[in-house]
């Protein structure tokens, strides 16, 4: 078969980000006009394009260029590549007809054997010189958790075809999954990522505070997600777990920020002032999203969040169109793979800061009884619109490249 490199590679990427960002107005256009979907379907079509074709395809492509120094990919990581997108492509064509049925989730087990076989790929093939620095040790975690989060979707076939999807083992189930992609893999990547900067920029993370930043992060994650057993009224034990697992969390990232003050003249420097810019804007949201998540210690937050969809929605896109994908962004140019043009990313800035404030906006009014201004649905439209023209302004501006 063809040899692809990686500049093909997160083409391909940034054209499912493309095409989740323009499912994402269809679903907003639910709220405007009729539209001949379905939208839970469609739903579930752009989540998976978004966290699967963009976010799981731009990960695994940087931590390939890496880990194993080519630009060519090797012809067994080709044919994994191709499954890969076959299992994508079928989720995309098959969940907005039929939402989870038998063809969409013979695709998606398809892609969970294909993240299988990417992570043993990984741990197999590595150069044994990476296998001990902190940035892999990192990324390492991050595919475990990127396993582990698979546990999720194979309990949902048990739980609809047992207990249906009324029951609260289904939404536990999904909330797992969720919990540990967002808050374990895609979070653990890009700090692996962050350090393999580190490390060639020379800053030096002590060994025995990484250990403990490790440890304080790993120990975080794993007791967090009873955050997202609250809602149940669970036993006073889960709340204690709950609320340790956000303040390991939060002391975690107090370490890793105070590191990135000392050392901001030294970033600064070793980067360009447009990948520098971004990575901070992405650290400021990720700052946001701890915070947020921490308030969700509080039960009476927590129950807010549950009852408030737009909070939820809020949330989910400022993770992933805020930080992750910012901090991908940022790390593409660094790794002179994708070139974000200045003015696109303005662009998509834009859209995401007054997006956001739209759907928060949204639920404070739900929960306060604020005024509702008119026409809200139609602006949301027009400022989300946005997103996929900046993306697609991206993409066309790489593609244009010789």
């Amino acid at each position: 078969m063809p040899r692809l490199n990686l500049k093909a590679h997160h083409h391909i990427a940034l054209a499912y980000f493309f095409l989740a960002a323009l499912l994402g107005i269809l679903l907003r256009l639910f709220y405007i006009i009729p539209v001949a979907g379905n939208y839970r379907y469609i739903l579930h079509a752009h989540s998976h394009t978004a966290l699967l074709g963009w976010v799981y395809l731009a990960l695994t492509g940087i931590i390939y260029r890496l880990f194993f120094h080519r630009t060519i990919l090797l012809k067994k990581y080709c044919y994994l590549f191709l499954a890969t997108n076959i299992s994508l492509l079928g989720m995309l064509f098959s969940f907005p007809f039929q939402g989870y049925a038998m063809i969409s989730i013979i695709f998606s087990t398809l892609f969970l054997f294909c993240s299988y076989f990417y992570t043993a790929f990984v741990f197999k093939n590595v150069p044994e010189i990476f296998r001990k620095t902190q940035s892999f040790k990192l990324i390492k975690a991050a595919l475990w958790y990127m396993v582990f989060s698979s546990i999720g979707p194979w309990a949902l076939g048990v739980i609809m075809s047992t207990l249906g999807k009324t029951s609260l083992w289904y939404k536990l189930s999904v909330y797992f999954y969720l919990h540990f992609q967002y808050n374990a893999w895609f979070l653990l990547a890009i700090l692996g990522i962050l350090f393999f900067l580190f490390q060639k920029l020379e800053l030096d993370f002590e060994a025995s505070k990484f250990k403990r930043f490790f440890f304080l992060l790993n120990s975080g994650v794993i007791l967090s997600f009873f955050l997202s057993t609250y809602w149940t009224k669970p036993p006073l034990i889960f709340y204690f777990l709950g609320g340790l697992g956000a303040i390991l969390v939060l002391l975690a990232f107090l370490q890793l920020f105070a590191f990135l003050l000392q050392n901001k003249k030294l970033l600064k420097s070793g980067l360009r002032s447009m990948e520098y810019r971004i990575l901070k804007i992405s650290g400021l949201l990720l700052a946001g999203k701890i915070l947020m998540q921490s308030l969700t210690a509080i039960p009476y937050f927590a129950d807010l969040a549950f009852h408030n969809l737009d909070f939820v929605i809020g949330y989910l896109h400022w993770v992933f169109l805020g930080f992750v994908s910012l901090a991908l962004f940022a790390f593409l140019n660094w790794l002179k793979i994708i070139q974000v043009p200045r003015n696109a990313f303005y662009f998509y800035l834009a859209g995401f800061i007054i997006s956001e404030s739209l759907i928060f906006y949204k639920g404070l009014v739900l929960w306060l009884g604020l005024p509702f201004i008119s026409n809200y649905f139609l602006i949301l439209v027009l400022v989300s619109a946005f997103i996929p023209v900046a993306v697609g302004w991206i993409l066309c501006a790489n593609l244009s490249k010789k």
